[in-house]
């Protein structure tokens, strides 16, 4: 997905979780490996990491509030 829709659908399921709980992020949009820890910035969830496979990225978040908005 392109920017940006890969925001909106990381949005859509960081709400399903629970305060605590880390989203395994699969992609291989190039952009998203600023886009995605930006976006954590801008909502206060924690960016944990990134591992690189060889055609696609795991990326890794933490939920540290009950809703975004």
């Amino acid at each position: 997905m392109m920017c940006p829709m890969h925001l909106l659908k990381l949005e859509e399921h960081m709400n399903e979780l629970d305060g605590g709980q880390i989203l395994e992020l699969l992609t291989d949009y190039d952009g998203a490996l600023e886009d995605v820890p930006a976006w954590c910035d801008k909502t206060g969830n924690e960016f944990v990491g990134i591992d690189e496979a060889e055609d696609y990225y795991k990326i890794y978040i933490r939920k540290t509030r009950k809703t975004i908005s």
